[in-house]
């Protein structure tokens, strides 16, 4: 029996007949782009996430660019982010004229390090951008007591975090942005891309409104800004609509899949060799991805691909290294504890349907291989 890393598909057998009326509804409707259905999701998603503003866009890339935009971050600008993460953290910092910063992260959560931000604020600092890892809040009370003694602003990267909760508020609600992705893959994923900007303030939530839709303001064809085309599409409003009402019964089953990967390794006895996030106290992760840390990562990688188990390396190569980010001179050695991370991350099947026999599969071959 093989064990995918994630299967959409019982999620779709189990919600078909919904999501084939929220199709049909967009048809009959004929409405495709914005309309009824986008403003319906963005009014519910708001509701759930107790954000003041929630603003669809084309996707979690897009959300980044955006808020950053809407910030007036450009040429001349520093961001601080981390290393350890998707492209799109730090892409959308260089496509405005701006710089990234990386600083490293903590070994245990694989999350910003809030003192390597805190070493690395110049002059030319202008915001902070922390990445949610795999579905973990990152350290927002530091990140933001940082941000407030500096006077800078705070972009939360929750592309992969949605429904993660730190001290009870939602992550994507505590800086002055949150940037959303819904990629299939994701927790909430659509079926094709879509994204979402949540803010606490109307000013600057304003600006991203209108900078999704080519800055028009106060009305079409008037235009008092530059911006662009990042509209999120009805069909996608619509199945996300679906499916936001189980966000938080699926967060909870994929918390019990984790707790069902220590017991089993426990029994096992190879537990002290596979190593999980760091989970802070007052945390609630979702874990997009069950990333853990083993010896001979590659090998394993290996081994557990043999025995058709789904797994992947997230992420095998730092931003900070990469060919593109080579003029910021930050070259081996600088970001250690993420270059270590790098070298040793895996991540094994998680997704709410995983059953007890495949996981039982997935830790017979761990053991196999660390036994």
């Amino acid at each position: 029996m093989s064990v995918p890393l994630l299967d959409l598909k019982p999620q779709y057998n189990a919600l078909q007949s919904d999501f084939d009326a929220a199709v049909a509804r967009v048809i009959g409707s004929q409405r495709f782009i914005m309309g009824p259905e986008v403003t319906g999701f963005e009014d519910e998603v708001g509701q759930y996430l107790g954000a003041e503003h929630a603003i669809g866009c084309a996707s979690g890339s897009d959300a980044l660019l955006l808020a950053l935009w809407a910030l007036d971050i450009g040429p001349g600008d520093e961001v601080i982010t981390t290393a350890f993460t998707f492209f799109a953290t730090a892409g959308a910092v260089s496509r405005l004229g701006a710089t990234p910063v990386f600083v490293d992260i903590e070994p245990g959560t694989f999350n910003i390090d809030p003192a390597a931000i805190e070493a690395a604020i110049t002059p030319r600092t202008k915001a902070i951008i922390p990445v949610h890892i795999f579905g973990l809040p990152a350290d927002m009370g530091a990140i933001n007591s940082i941000a407030k003694r500096h006077g800078l602003r705070v972009i939360e990267d929750a592309a992969q975090s949605i429904g993660a909760t730190l001290h009870g508020a939602q992550t994507g609600t505590m800086g002055d942005f949150g940037c959303f992705s819904f990629f299939p893959s994701k927790n909430l994923g659509c079926w094709g891309d879509g994204g979402l900007v949540t803010s606490m303030q109307t000013d600057i939530a304003e600006v991203v409104r209108q900078l999704r839709v080519h800055g028009n303001y106060p009305k079409k064809y008037y235009h008092a800004r530059v911006g662009m085309n990042s509209r999120l599409d009805a069909l996608q409003a619509a199945i996300l609509r679906v499916k936001l009402p189980h966000l938080d019964s699926w967060g909870a089953a994929r918390r019990e899949r984790v707790a069902g990967y220590k017991a089993r390794l426990a029994d096992a006895g190879i537990a002290d060799q596979v190593v999980f996030q760091t989970v802070p106290d007052g945390s609630v992760p979702v874990y997009h991805q069950c990333v853990v840390r083993v010896p001979r990562r590659d090998d394993l990688l290996a081994h557990l691909r043999e025995r058709n188990i789904g797994c992947a390396v997230y992420y095998p190569r730092p931003l900070h290294l990469q060919e593109c980010f080579s003029d910021l001179g930050q070259g081996e050695g600088a970001l250690p504890i993420t270059e270590q991370a790098c070298l040793e991350v895996l991540a094994l099947p998680i997704f709410p349907e995983l059953t007890s026999d495949h996981q039982d599969q997935v830790v017979a071959a761990l053991k196999d291989f660390l036994g």
